[in-house]
């Protein structure tokens, strides 16, 4: 479903918080983290970051906040405004932004597309533009370095009429204010990708009956929606379905709970793991009082449909102990030589010095870096690369074995202090292959 239409709420961030619109100041959300996090519960498809900052100093500001948003939803994160220059779009696209959206009402941003989709990519930026004009003058160079187009409605509508504005160029609509009937008349229109705006953000909680009524009428949208109902499982003596739950992108598996008819119905739904707690006879949604959530990645049902596979995306600890996964207490050690999986090792890996972060241990090295702080992490990193270059000029490649080892754990201590993990470098990559 790689055509589908579209759902964009827009965050306008002004000094830390979310206001109304670019032209409204007024706060509607103190904590723009938390409201990205409730688009994304309630089925947006994307989420677009307008920074109204004034100054370069409000601007890095801005792009923290922009890097909690990235970092606490799944769904791809557009940011816009503020750029100026090929290094605004970096800090965007380096705090976590899926693409960088210029306002090609600037000239200065037209001048810098060029330039920045060569350096980027051409599928990590957009336009964003508040007159048809700026558009329709500029038709080949959007076309040659742009993947997307945010057209910000409040000057006149006739571009929806004429869609789409650039050919081969998906349009996003961004509105202040649409009727139901009006958006899904929009939407249906070839050249439009989707809508976007507070005309997504404020009708939020309907949204996903919105994208059902969409789908009932033809229109290709992504929904959440499962394939087998609650009567297709086989459940225990009890009622209850038991879920084994996996981290999707290690394989570890996580923790075993029990889910009876309304935890997976709300599972399904919000897309965080919601169990049945057979203890206090409750449901329970994972994270909600630790902020450890499970966001859904995937459901499988075994082969007697007795038993659930959740793929999850899990935020911290999985375990009550502190633990990241249940299954600690080794009771039969595998006495073989296991073979290798090299993403597993660095992860497992970064998973130690993380928890050595977050729980310290007396005699650490690990913890003694982090007291340090990051410039000694930063010098020995520097001294191991050194090594590195040292080792390559011998004859015999075995050292160079032990100075890269010991190079990668000081970079995923760096890495830890500074909030990345291999994910966010594998992405990277993947992304790269891709272009």
């Amino acid at each position: 479903m790689r055509d589908y239409k579209k759902f964009v709420p827009a965050i306008y961030l002004f000094q830390g918080q979310a206001v109304r619109s670019l032209r409204d100041h007024k706060v509607i959300s103190a904590d723009p983290v938390a409201l990205a996090s409730d688009y994304q519960k309630a089925q947006a498809d994307e989420i677009l970051v307008f920074d109204q900052s004034r100054s370069d100093a409000e601007h890095d500001e801005a792009i923290e906040v922009i890097r909690r948003i990235c970092a606490a939803v799944r769904i791809p994160v557009t940011g816009a405004g503020h750029i100026r220059r090929l290094e605004d779009v970096k800090k965007l696209i380096y705090a976590g932004c899926r693409r960088a959206a210029l306002n090609f009402s600037r000239e200065d941003n037209v001048e810098l597309a060029s330039e920045v989709s060569a350096r980027f990519g051409r599928d990590k930026i957009a336009a964003c533009c508040l007159a048809s004009d700026a558009v329709l003058s500029n038709q080949d160079l959007i076309r040659n370095n742009v993947c997307l187009l945010y057209y910000v409605d409040g000057i006149d509508r006739t571009p929806w009429k004429k869609a789409p504005l650039v050919d081969g160029i998906p349009t996003i609509a961004i509105l202040e204010e649409v009727s139901d009937e009006e958006a899904l008349a929009l939407i249906r229109s070839e050249g439009i990708g989707g809508i976007g705006g507070n005309a997504v953000a404020d009708r939020a909680e309907g949204l996903a009956a919105l994208k059902d009524r969409a789908a009932g009428t033809g229109i290709s949208v992504r929904v959440r929606k499962a394939a087998f109902p609650w009567s297709a499982f086989v459940k225990n003596s009890d009622g209850l379905l038991p879920v084994v739950v996996q981290e999707a992108s290690t394989d570890q598996v996580l923790m075993v709970a029990y889910m009876n008819q309304e935890a997976y119905e709300k599972t399904v739904e919000t897309g965080r793991m919601t169990y049945w707690s057979r203890s206090r006879q409750e449901l329970w949604i994972k994270g909600e009082t630790s902020g450890h959530y499970q966001h859904v990645r995937s459901l499988y049902g075994d082969c007697d449909m007795d038993t659930l596979l959740a793929r999850v995306d899990q935020v911290g600890a999985a375990c009550h102990t502190g633990s990241h996964s249940c299954f600690f207490n080794e009771d039969l050690k595998d006495l073989d030589k296991p073979a290798h999986d090299p993403g597993r090792v660095l992860e497992a890996d970064y998973r130690t010095i993380v928890d050595r972060r977050d729980h310290p241990r007396e005699g650490s090295y690990t913890n003694y870096l982090f007291d340090k702080g990051l410039d000694k992490m930063l010098k020995k990193l520097g001294e191991e690369n050194t090594e590195i270059i040292i080792a390559a000029k011998n004859p015999n490649p075995t050292e160079m074995v032990y100075e890269i080892a010991d190079y990668l754990y000081h970079l995923m201590v760096v890495m830890a202090c500074k909030g990345l993990d291999w994910e966010d470098i594998m992405e990277e990559l993947a992304r790269r292959q891709a272009t």
